[in-house]
């Protein structure tokens, strides 16, 4: 895949009804790698691929024309892909069409991410702890936010932070005057997304997403969050519905991410920080990249 297929892949998502505009096919062109299956010139599937270290990448944007399914391209592109990527165990959020598909080719199931969207006016201020707050990301905070990203997912996902750091708002979680966690805020799709969002528990995900949705009330926002973080039935109150789900999937062996909270049930808390340094990723950064 090179910048001249960018129009051609954007049309095919846009016939899937992706939301991906042509400028998000850019960035994660820009961030990772890609093929492009073509037949007399015309481009009819896609497929991309992000790595993370030696050790992990993410695939993704595996798309096949509506007239050319059933004739084994999809296959043939996630092969390509596969190899391109080596010995990395490959991580990946299928949708319902391509499950069999990549089971045939060795991935296992490890959970579901649900897609929640849309554009709420009521958003409830959210209630902090004691030496907790939220404030925006500084510009020499870039070197915590990887180290926190990495713990949080297991990944060196370093390059894409890198990005998103300059291509995003962020704003960080501060506890007792140390980073605990961050939320990113960027233009994506038909709206804005907010993502990732890190942070060691419900409540301090709640404050950062509360945040961006708050601030940018009646704007169209999306978030990508996994079953396990108990955030669905609470976007679906603020007015962010559940509109789709996707099935998380491993090539190899899943990295070793930091996922326990340290507060699951999200009940307020006194006096003190929760204990520990653990640390998770309450929501994606989109589908493809994780």
């Amino acid at each position: 895949m090179t910048a001249e297929d960018l129009a051609a892949a954007h049309g095919l998502s846009r016939e899937q009804q992706w939301p991906h505009r042509e400028e998000d096919w850019a960035a994660m062109l820009q961030l990772g790698h890609g093929l492009v299956a073509e037949r007399d010139g015309a481009v009819l599937g896609t497929t991309m691929w992000w790595l993370f270290g030696d050790s992990h990448a993410s695939l993704g944007m595996v798309i096949v024309a509506k007239a050319a399914q059933g004739m084994g391209v999809g296959r043939k592109l996630m092969e390509g892909a596969i190899a391109a990527i080596g010995d990395r165990s490959i991580l990946l959020n299928a949708t319902d069409e391509g499950l069999n598909l990549y089971r045939s080719l060795g991935f296992d199931v490890t959970g579901t991410v649900y897609q929640h969207q849309g554009a709420p006016f009521d958003v409830p201020i959210a209630q902090l702890i004691p030496n907790e707050r939220v404030a925006p990301m500084k510009a020499g905070e870039l070197a915590d936010i990887s180290r926190l990203d990495r713990a949080a997912t297991g990944l060196d996902r370093s390059a894409v932070i890198d990005y998103l750091f300059d291509a995003a708002q962020g704003v960080v979680l501060n506890r007792d005057g140390e980073q605990a966690g961050y939320a990113l805020f960027r233009r994506f799709g038909r709206g804005y997304s907010i993502g990732p969002t890190l942070a060691p528990d419900i409540g301090g995900a709640r404050a950062l997403i509360s945040h961006w949705l708050g601030s940018n009330t009646g704007m169209f926002c999306r978030l990508d969050v996994p079953e396990d973080s108990g955030l669905s039935a609470w976007l679906d109150e603020l007015g962010l519905p559940c509109v789709g789900r996707v099935t998380r999937m491993c090539r190899g062996t899943p990295p070793p991410a930091n996922s326990i909270s340290a507060n699951p049930t999200g009940q307020a808390l006194t006096g003190a920080r929760p204990t520990g340094d653990t640390i998770r990723a309450w929501s994606l950064i989109n589908q493809a990249l994780g």
